[in-house]
Order: structure tokens, then sequence, then C-alpha cells
């Protein structure tokens, strides 16, 4: 009798959780549908529930947080600006994605040509509170192309075939990338693990 009661609470639990979480898609999808309309509300509101993933995905790009929040300000601008050329709501958050690497390469690109052979770069002297040292570390050891497809798929939470599509390259690619890199990232860990051990 009591194995059939535990079952059926967590039957009536799982389906609690389904209906929220499906209530909680549907008012997703009539905010992404009214910013597509041009409601700024709703585009600001859009806008807010991706800052997080935004931030972390310029970082993966850029080295330093002023270039970040200029890739993101820009990013949001130019959304505003074309979200008449968004064909599907549903992707505003690949769309969102993607204008935000080509902004973050604009930026690299413009900061190439503005680098002064005589100009020492700063140091950071410190990171937001909620990174991650030992990861921030960790990701500092792949290169932008392994790096950003590692930050897009574990932390952003996208599947391969649309980071594929955010960067224009096949999704092979993106699933060759995603294995180099966590070989890259275990080989980091392990060699960490391997020098604790000595100590």
């Amino acid at each position: 009798m009591y194995v059939n009661e535990i079952s059926d609470n967590s039957v009536r639990t799982g389906k609690r959780e389904r209906g929220k979480a499906k209530k909680v898609e549907r008012e997703e999808r009539a905010i992404r549908k009214r910013a597509v309309r041009g409601d700024p509300d709703a585009f600001a509101e859009l806008i807010q529930s991706q800052m997080q993933n935004m931030y972390k995905t310029a970082r993966a790009i850029l080295s330093n947080d002023e270039d970040c929040a200029d890739a993101i300000s820009e990013t949001i601008l130019t959304c505003w600006e074309k979200l008449g050329q968004l064909k599907n709501e549903q992707y505003f958050n690949t769309w969102l994605i993607r204008i935000l690497v080509n902004k973050c390469n604009d930026l690299i690109r413009s900061n190439r040509r503005l680098r002064f052979v005589d100009e020492i770069p700063e140091k950071e002297t410190s990171a937001p509170a909620e990174e991650n040292v030992a990861f921030q570390e960790a990701l500092g050891t792949l290169d932008e192309r392994y790096r950003l497809i590692i930050i897009l798929y574990y932390v952003d939470g996208f599947r391969t075939r649309e980071i594929g599509e955010m960067l224009g390259m096949p999704e092979a690619t993106v699933r060759t990338r995603l294995a180099r890199g966590r070989k890259i990232l275990e080989h980091y860990y392990t060699s960490q693990e391997d020098g604790r051990k000595m100590i």
C-alpha cells in the first residue's frame, strides 16, 4: 500500500512539473511573439532573460568585460532594429546569440586595427563573483574555436545543430570541435589533479 502511495505521489508531482513547464513555455512564447511585433516591454523582458547567456558567450570570445558590454549593447540595439527580419519567433535566442557572436568578432577585428605597438594591455584585477575561477582557467586553455562551442553547448544549452546555424558551420564540425574541446579540458583537469597529488 505504501509503495502505491509513493508512486501515485510521484506521478502527480511529475504531471504538476510538466504542467508548470508547459505553462512557462507558453508564457515565453507569448512574450517572444509580442516582442517580434514590436512591443518594447516584451523585448526588454526577453533580453533581460538572456543577459547571463549573452555575457557568458561574449566572455568566451572577448578578453575583457568592457568589450563584452560593448558587444552586448550593440547586439541589443541591432536586434531591436532588425526585429522585423526574424521570420520565426521560436528561434529568437539562436538569432540573438548569432548576432552577438558576429558583434564580438567585429570588435576583435576593430581592436586589431586600433592596437598600438607601445601600448601595454592592462591586466584585469577582478572577475565577477558568480564565475567559477577554476572553470574559467580551464576555458582559458582552449582555443577560441573550441571555447565558444563548449560555452554555447554546456553553458547556454544550445544543440549542435543550433550552434552550427549560429556560427555558419556544418553540424559535424561543431561535434568535432566539441569532442576536441572536451579532450583538452579532460587533459587539463587530469594534469591539475596529478599536480595536486604530487604536492
